[in-house]
């Protein structure tokens, strides 16, 4: 049930956007620019998951082989998207859960050291914050320090998790730079990716990455309550599974066995039952993104999300944090002295243009399949 590509030849000179924008016909009703809260499916991934429950419906479990087939699709996607291998990726049910199982199955020891990042989103601050009450020392970064800050934190450090993208000013962290810097001082290096996977080419081998979550709603553009974790084969036996079912243990086709022996893969990781329904769409939506290339996608969005960033300043509004080629990504988080944040996305939102408020600003996140008409027409509608 994953994306099949029809042949482009004549499309192949077009924008991207252009080749690919009736596989969105949220395009039809509306602007969205709202890929860094909840995507919008695109038809593949809502067929995958239609076709099951269909089938569900009329037959049950009856061709449950297919479930299964659909998993490993699954892992085999994520794998080639970020670069692993499919027994270094489990499915999870989001990113908290992900970071959660790095965080909880870690053996820690009193007064061991964690480098995170103040302006993280929460799934990425509490699980610090609940070991830094126990037993181990924080130090709290900014992610706008310098690399030879970050270098000096890592002295001594035991793990460092930072995100891909930061949620609200949209700085992509450069990530190759930060893993060579936890490699060379054997820092277990964590990354949340749930902002730019699906978006920007992310390289886990390149970049030296222990450890990485994220769920499939938003750039990846599947359904809610399903993501992937990765974790480096080299270091599965440091993270122990946090939560324990059926499925952690390698026997776990044989009900009878009480045999507690882990997975050899990253396997141990998946606790009990999977969103099947889920796995269906996450899968067609990361073919999907493979098909169109994920090389292809990130200067798309980044060149959207520049043009939005000008046309709004332009119309007098401020940008949040700068936007260089190297730190860039699809989120633009803009602000207007005296103008409520919330008001100016209920405006937009009554031209038919989906936008979020965070934190006093207005955050406007496009994907690929957005034209440049479109940004121009959201840059008009600024009050």
């Amino acid at each position: 049930m994953g994306f099949q590509q029809s042949p482009r030849t004549a499309d192949a000179v077009q924008p991207l956007w252009k080749q690919y924008r009736g596989e969105f016909p949220v395009t039809e009703r509306l602007v969205y620019l709202n890929h860094a809260a909840v995507a919008p499916l695109p038809r593949c991934s809502a067929a995958a998951m239609q076709a099951l429950a269909a089938d569900s419906l009329n037959f049950g479990s009856l061709h449950y082989d297919e479930w299964l087939d659909t998993y490993e699709a699954l892992r085999k996607a994520a794998a080639r998207l970020i670069g692993a291998d499919r027994g270094e990726i489990a499915i999870v049910k989001n990113t908290s859960e992900g970071i959660a199982t790095v965080a909880l199955g870690l053996d820690w020891r009193p007064g061991d050291t964690i480098v995170a990042f103040s302006e993280e989103f929460p799934a990425n601050v509490y699980p610090w914050k609940r070991l830094e009450a126990h037993r181990c020392y924080v130090k709290w970064l900014s992610i706008h320090d310098s690399l030879e800050v970050i270098e000096e934190a890592c002295h001594g450090a035991k793990l460092l998790a930072i995100s891909f993208v930061q949620y609200l000013s949209g700085f992509r962290a450069d990530l190759n730079t930060i893993g060579r810097i936890c490699k060379q001082h054997g820092v277990f290096f964590l990354v949340d990716a749930i902002q730019g996977l699906g978006a920007f080419p992310l390289d886990v081998r390149a970049a030296g990455i222990d450890a990485l979550a994220a769920d499939g709603h938003k750039w990846m553009l599947g359904p809610e309550g399903c993501g992937i974790l990765f974790v480096r084969r080299d270091r599965q036996d440091s993270v122990v599974p946090a939560e324990f079912g059926w499925t952690n243990v390698a026997g776990y086709n044989d009900y009878a066995s009480r045999d507690m022996t882990l997975r050899s893969d990253a396997g141990r990781y998946e606790c009990g039952t999977l969103n099947t329904i889920g796995c269906f769409g996450l899968r067609a939506s990361l073919e999907f993104l493979l098909s169109v290339g994920v090389d292809n996608i990130g200067p798309a969005v980044q060149a959207l999300a520049d043009q939005l960033a000008e046309g709004a300043q332009r119309k007098g509004y401020s940008v949040l944090g700068a936007r260089t080629p190297d730190t860039a990504s699809g989120i633009v988080t803009i602000q207007k002295i005296g103008v409520d944040s919330r008001l100016v996305v209920r405006e937009l939102k009554s031209k038919g243009i989906i936008a979020a408020p965070r934190q006093g600003w207005v955050r406007l996140s496009p994907h690929f399949y957005i034209s440049p008409e479109e940004i121009e027409r959201v840059v008009h509608a600024l009050p």
